[in-house]
């Protein structure tokens, strides 16, 4: 795995998360966020046993290449 740091949130208390980064071997991103631990939240999301979901602010999506250029994500 080739991990490229791609952003981290500029407004993080720690400067450590969220975090985005890229796996160039891939092709697929992997998002450091913050625990959804609200089980009211958590209630309406279709969660299969072998994942789990994170929180990541608005701001944090400008680092996605896809965003940053234009792209479509399907593309």
């Amino acid at each position: 795995m080739a991990l490229i740091k791609l952003g981290q949130d500029p407004e993080s208390p720690d400067g450590k998360s969220p975090t985005i980064y890229l796996d160039d071997e891939k092709g697929t991103f992997l998002v450091q966020g913050w625990k959804v631990v609200d089980e009211a939240g958590r209630s309406h999301l279709d969660l299969p046993d072998h994942e789990d979901v994170i929180e990541i602010p608005k701001r944090m999506v400008q680092f996605f290449p896809e965003v940053k250029s234009g792209d479509s994500a399907d593309s």
